[in-house]
């Protein structure tokens, strides 16, 4: 069977104006076959995450040519041999973990996000951004009822791995919390932050005022510029910019003692710090690399439970790259998802 996907070639620009052209190709391709232990998925809907855009302009190192996208909710339609989890017709999630050995200290060690042979969806495998794609038995998810499959495909990615930094954060109930950049992932963290720490302060630093206004709907105690002063020094703090000169800028609003994790994978600019302005009285700066099934999992559950709204900005999968435009531009408030079917 032919189907639509589309695809990248060769190291690219999103450039942000608005061009017909752009980095991916949509073309005609072979159904993908299953090998045993795989999946067939009818993919529904992929959502946009800035990582595609690392990838497209060479920041993530992928195998090329690659069929991006790993927030991904569709239907499978076939199964391998040795499959005996899933059956046709359970509507999944796939996301960014797509495979790790299972063998090396990191997989026996519960951190396999840290495997040294991981392989990422849209990556080192092709993803979502196709009619059909395949994954592997062990790394797809059932998806909570709840949530409409637009609005549960942002949580596969931007919300788990946000998920993964907020526990990173060691925050407790009662501490101030600092979120900079209010897009995909963050607009969904502020709201599990508030049902989790309800007696914990949450600042929003960010430039845009279409989502400063997200923000303060969102239940954000104070919302200002990144350059601006919050009302108290925070506690913890997530950054979810692109930027490096960020994280100078948060640790000097951190407090004595303080958390700063990085929820990015890679950082358009350099990062410099001064050790005493910036470091001193046992401040900590922790990065986050990618998700473990054990995160996606808990954190479907938990919105299961606590519920959360997803602001999603929609388009057709032709419109594949003026959705990567607007995310580069930060043009999208929310979650950009593509309907592929």
């Amino acid at each position: 069977m032919i189907l639509k996907a589309a695809i990248l070639k060769k190291i690219s620009v999103v450039r942000v104006e608005d061009v017909e052209e752009g980095p991916l190709s949509i073309e005609d391709v072979h159904e993908p076959r299953i090998e045993p232990g795989q999946v067939l998925v009818k993919v529904s809907v992929c959502g946009v995450c800035y990582t595609d855009i690392d990838i497209i302009e060479g920041r993530v190192q992928c195998n090329l040519p690659v069929i991006l996208g790993h927030q991904i909710v569709g239907e499978i339609v076939d199964i391998g041999k040795d499959v005996d989890n899933v059956n046709i017709g359970d509507r999944v999630g796939i996301a960014w973990i797509a495979h790790t050995c299972g063998k090396c200290f990191y997989c026996r060690s519960n951190q396999e996000n840290l495997c040294e042979n991981f392989k990422a969806t849209g990556c080192h495998v092709n993803g979502g951004y196709a009619e059909y794609t395949v994954a592997f038995k062990n790394y797809v998810y059932p998806l909570p009822k709840n949530v409409d499959n637009e609005r549960v495909a942002p949580l596969l990615c931007a919300g788990a791995v946000g998920y993964r930094a907020l526990k990173l954060t060691n925050i407790v109930d009662g501490l101030r919390l600092g979120l900079f950049g209010f897009g995909s992932s963050a607009h969904i963290i502020i709201q599990i932050a508030r049902k989790l720490y309800p007696s914990s302060d949450i600042y929003v630093f960010t430039r845009s005022p279409q989502h400063q206004e997200l923000a303060r709907r969102l239940g954000a105690d104070w919302v200002g510029h990144p350059y601006e002063d919050p009302p108290k020094k925070i506690d913890r703090a997530i950054d979810f910019t692109p930027v490096g000169e960020i994280i100078p800028r948060a640790l000097e609003v951190l407090n004595r003692g303080g958390r700063l994790v990085i929820n990015v994978i890679r950082k358009q600019t350099p990062i410099e710090l001064d050790y005493v302005k910036h470091l001193w009285m046992e401040k900590e700066v922790k990065s986050v690399a990618n998700v473990s099934r054990k995160d996606v999992m808990e954190f479907l559950k938990l919105v299961e439970k606590l519920g959360v709204d997803v602001e999603v900005q929609r388009y057709n999968f032709d419109e594949v790259n003026k959705a990567l435009r607007d995310l580069k531009a930060a043009r999208v408030v929310g979650s950009p998802v593509l309907r592929i079917s």
